[in-house]
C-alpha cells in the first residue's frame, strides 16, 4: 500500500466516535491493526489526536482521514499534525459536502455525549477542542478540484481520495495528483439511491487503467467479499463496521480477532479458487461483468 507492504489486503476504514464503543477507542483499533500488519485510517472525528494514536501504537501503519474545512488554517493544522505524528497518507473524504439524512438515527434520538470533543482541533490560540457538531458546520460543501490540487502539493504526504463512484471522477483524480482512490458510497449512509461500491468498481478500475491503486469500501463482511473486490480490480478493501463490531465486543482483542478472521477467510477462499496470492484473483472468478 503506497510503497510499503501490508500483511493482508484489508485495511481499517476511518470511523469516528470510537470511544462510544469502547473506552480505548481509536487507540485499541490502532494497536490491533498494527499486530495484524495492516493500515488503520484514523478519522478526523476522533477523540484521540493523531499524536496520541501514534504513541499508543508505535510502528503502526496510519493514514489520516480528512474533511476539508472552510477554516483552511485548521485544515492545514490537521494535516500538519498527521505528518508530524508519522502518518503515511491523507485520505480526503470527497462525498460528504453535507451529512446524509440518517433517518434511523433521527428516529432513535441518537445524540453524541456533550463531553465529546475532537481533540486534534485544540491548537495554540484555539484552546477549546471543537465538538463534532462544530466540526460538521465547518465542512466545506464547495470542495473543488482546485482545493485537491492545493492539498496534493502542500500536504507533504500521498493524497488518497475516498468517495469515488464514477469513471469521470476517477480519471480526474489521477489528473489532479491522487496517489490512490477509494471506491466508496460512505457506507450507504449518504444517499439511498447511490450505487453500491462493488457495482461502481469495474468502471473506476477501467478509467484508472493502472495509473494508481484502486481500493474499495462498503459491504465487506467476509473474506470471500474481499476476494470478489480483488477479482474486480481492487488492490485492497477497507472495513469499518466489522472492525467496530469487534471493538464493541472485545476492545483491542476484538478488532484483532475480526481482522484475523477476514485474513483467514480470504486465504481459504483464494485456495478454493486455485489462487496462490491475492494478485491471482481475476474477473473470471466472479462470472460475466455487468
Amino acid at each position: 500500500m503506497l510503497g510499503t507492504e501490508v500483511s493482508v489486503p484489508v485495511l481499517v476504514a476511518p470511523v469516528g466516535f470510537q470511544t462510544l464503543l469502547h473506552p480505548d477507542g481509536e487507540l485499541a483499533t490502532a494497536r490491533a491493526a498494527m499486530r495484524i500488519g495492516t493500515v488503520m485510517c484514523v478519522s478526523t472525528v476522533s477523540e484521540a489526536a493523531p499524536a496520541e494514536v501514534a504513541a499508543a501504537a508505535p510502528g503502526a501503519r496510519l493514514w489520516f482521514q480528512l474533511y476539508c474545512l472552510r477554516d483552511r488554517p485548521l485544515t492545514a493544522a490537521l494535516v500538519d499534525q498527521a505528518r508530524a505524528a508519522g502518518f503515511e497518507a491523507i485520505v480526503v473524504t470527497v462525498d460528504g459536502p453535507v451529512i446524509g439524512r440518517r433517518e434511523r438515527a433521527v428516529r432513535a434520538g441518537f445524540r453524541l455525549p456533550e463531553t465529546f470533543r475532537v481533540r486534534a482541533t485544540a491548537l495554540p490560540g484555539r484552546p477549546r477542542a471543537l465538538t463534532a457538531a462544530d466540526l460538521a458546520e465547518l465542512v466545506d460543501p464547495s470542495l473543488t478540484w482546485r482545493e485537491i490540487d492545493r492539498l496534493s502539493s502542500g500536504a507533504g504526504l500521498p493524497l488518497v481520495l475516498k468517495g469515488i463512484l464514477t469513471a469521470e471522477d476517477a480519471s480526474l483524480a489521477c489528473e489532479h495528483g491522487a496517489a490512490a482512490v477509494v471506491v466508496s458510497n460512505h457506507g450507504g449512509r449518504q444517499l439511498d439511491a447511490a450505487p453500491a461500491s462493488l457495482d461502481a468498481l469495474p468502471e473506476v478500475v477501467a478509467a484508472v487503467d493502472g495509473r494508481i491503486p484502486v481500493l474499495l469500501d462498503g459491504g465487506v463482511r467476509r473474506g470471500a467479499d474481499v476476494l470478489v473486490a480483488l477479482a474486480l480490480g481492487a488492490q485492497a478493501v477497507l472495513v469499518g463496521r466489522p472492525a467496530m463490531w469487534g471493538l464493541a465486543d472485545g476492545g483491542e482483542a476484538g478488532v484483532e480477532r475480526v481482522l484475523g478472521l477476514l485474513r483467514d477467510e480470504l486465504d481459504h477462499a483464494l485456495a478454493l479458487c486455485g489462487c496462490t496470492a491475492p494478485a491471482d484473483a481475476t474477473p473470471g472468478l466472479v462470472g460475466e461483468q455487468r
